[in-house]
C-alpha cells in the first residue's frame, strides 16, 4: 500500500474511534436505562398492599371488586386481544364461576378456598366445550353466538330454583379472617381479591411468553400464515376460549366471596357487554389494558351514576366515546406513549450530557 494510501486509513480510523474522553453517541443509546416498567409494577404492588389500611371500607369493597373485573378481563383480553376472536357473552362464564361457588357453599357446605379451583375448572370445562362449535366461526358470526349464550343463561338459572335459588338468588356468608392476620372482614376480603389477581396476572404473563402465547399472536395476527406454520388453529383457539373463561370463572368465584350474594339479573347481558367496553378502552394486546379496564368497569358506572341520576347509561356512553377519541388505542396505550415519551427525554438528555 502506497505512503499516500496508509495516511489515509490511519486518518479514517482516528475519525472513527472515539476518544476515551468524549464517548460517541451510539455508545451513549447503548446505555442501560432503568426498568421502568419493573419499577411501576413494584411501586403498584406497595401502593396495593397500603391501600385497605388507609382507605375506608367501602373504597376497599370498591377496589376488590375492580381488582375482580380485571381478572375476568384478562381472560377476556386473552381471546381478544391475542387471538384476535371476539367475544360477548364473557359474562356468562363469569356467572358460571360466581354461581358454581355459591352453590358449593350453600347447599354443601364446601370451605372458602376449595371452590375456587372448581370454579375456575367448571368455567374452563364450559369454555372448551362452547369453543368446539365455535371453530367455524368468526368476527360478527361468533360475536353472535357468544351474545345468545349470555342472553339465555339469565332465564336458565332462574329455571333452577331449587338449586339457584331462583330470581331471589343466594344469600351467602362472607369468609371471616383468620384471628392471626387481625384484619378486618373488608381488609381480608381485599387481600384475597389481590392475591387472586397477582397469581391471574403471573399465569397470563407465564402463558404469552411461552410457545402458547406464540401461537395465539401468529392466529390473530394471520390465521393462513400460522396454518402454514404448523400452528394448529382447532387445538390453540379452543384453548384460548377455556382459559379465558377459566379466569372469568374464578373472578366470578371471588366475586361470590366479596358480595356475598349472588342473583341472575346481576350477571344479564350487560355485564357482558360492559366488560368487552372495558377491555377496549383499558387498551387491548398488554397485561396493563385488563387493570385499567377493571378499574374502568368499576367507577365509571357509578359517576356516571353520581352525575345524572336519571340517564346514567347516556353518561357511560359519552364517556366511553371521549376516551376512545383522546386515546384511540386504550388508555394503556395512553400511558404506553407517555412512558416513550419519557424514555426519549432522558436519552436526549444522556446524549446532551456527553
Amino acid at each position: 500500500m502506497s505512503d499516500m494510501g496508509t495516511q489515509h486509513t490511519a486518518l479514517a480510523a482516528e475519525e472513527v474511534t472515539p476518544t476515551p474522553e468524549a464517548p460517541s453517541r451510539t455508545a451513549s443509546r447503548r446505555l442501560p436505562l432503568p426498568h421502568w416498567s419493573w419499577l411501576g409494577i413494584g411501586a403498584l404492588l406497595l401502593l396495593a398492599c397500603l391501600a385497605p389500611f388507609q382507605l375506608v371500607p367501602f373504597r376497599t369493597f370498591q377496589l376488590a371488586l375492580a381488582m375482580i373485573y380485571a381478572v375476568a378481563l384478562l381472560g377476556l383480553n386473552l381471546l381478544v386481544g391475542h387471538t384476535g376472536q371476539i367475544s360477548l357473552g364473557h359474562g356468562a362464564f363469569f356467572a358460571v364461576g360466581a354461581y358454581t361457588s355459591a352453590v358449593l357453599l350453600d347447599r354443601w357446605d364446601t370451605p372458602y378456598f376449595a371452590t375456587l379451583p372448581v370454579a375456575a375448572a367448571v368455567a374452563f370445562a364450559l369454555g372448551f366445550a362452547l369453543g368446539i362449535p365455535a371453530l367455524r366461526l368468526r368476527g360478527l358470526y361468533l360475536a353472535l353466538v357468544t351474545l345468545a349464550i349470555a342472553i339465555f343463561l339469565v332465564p336458565l338459572l332462574k329455571r333452577f330454583e331449587s338449586l339457584t335459588g331462583g330470581s331471589m338468588g343466594l344469600t351467602l356468608t362472607k369468609p371471616a379472617p383468620p384471628a392471626w392476620t387481625e384484619l378486618a372482614e373488608d381488609q381480608w376480603l381485599y387481600f384475597l381479591a389481590l392475591l387472586v389477581t397477582v397469581v391471574s396476572f403471573l399465569l397470563v404473563a407465564g402463558l404469552l411468553r411461552s410457545r402458547v402465547g406464540r401461537a395465539l399472536h401468529a392466529i390473530r395476527d394471520n390465521e393462513i400464515a400460522a396454518e402454514v406454520m404448523g400452528v394448529c388453529l382447532a387445538f390453540y383457539k379452543t384453548l384460548a376460549f377455556a382459559c379465558g373463561a377459566m379466569l372469568a370463572g374464578a373472578a366470578g368465584c371471588v366475586y361470590t366471596w366479596v358480595i356475598g350474594f349472588v342473583s341472575p339479573d346481576s350477571f344479564a347481558v350487560g355485564l357482558s357487554i360492559t366488560l368487552l367496553a372495558g377491555l377496549v378502552v383499558g387498551g387491548l394486546g398488554g397485561l396493563w389494558g385488563p387493570l385499567l379496564g377493571g378499574l374502568f368497569v368499576m367507577y365509571v358506572p357509578s359517576f356516571a351514576q353520581d352525575l345524572n341520576q336519571a340517564a346514567p347509561g347516556v353518561i357511560f356512553g359519552l364517556l366511553i366515546i371521549a376516551v376512545m377519541y383522546l386515546a384511540p388505542n386504550g388508555l394503556a396505550g395512553l400511558l404506553g406513549r407517555t412512558a416513550r415519551w419519557l424514555e426519549r427525554l432522558v436519552r436526549k438528555g444522556k446524549n446532551n450530557a456527553y
